[in-house]
């Protein structure tokens, strides 16, 4: 999948979109730190991987632990479906540029939605 969406530059771009809409989202922005420069290399580091590119995140990182990470944040239904707009919002825009395959395209909404819905941890 990583490949088929055209690496790298792919990604960067994605998680930048993403995180222009938390950057003026009233509800997520408090759950980021002011600068959200580490917060998009981990993203994109961590969707290159996910996605079979290198395995730059869990070098730097360790195991994701998506879970776990996130556990320090009240994330309700509110926070969930905010994410999800924001990131959905940036793979359209990303599919319409650069015509990515529909079934690619659905593979990846699929797997955002149910990352969106593992998080919640607040209800």
């Amino acid at each position: 999948m990583h490949d088929a969406v055209g690496g790298e530059g792919f990604f960067v771009d994605l998680v930048d979109r993403f995180y222009a809409g938390v950057a003026t989202d009233v509800l997520l922005r408090p759950l980021y730190p002011a600068d959200l420069t580490e917060p998009k290399r981990h993203m994109t580091q961590f969707l290159q991987q996910y996605w079979g590119g290198p395995g730059t995140y869990s070098e730097q990182r360790g195991h994701p632990r998506l879970r776990q990470r996130h556990l320090p944040f009240v994330i309700g239904e509110p926070e969930r479906d905010a994410w999800l707009r924001h990131m959905l919002t940036a793979l359209d825009a990303m599919v319409a540029e650069r015509g990515i395959d529909p079934a690619v395209e659905q593979g990846m909404v699929d797997h955002f939605v149910n990352a969106a819905d593992f998080l919640v941890n607040a209800r």
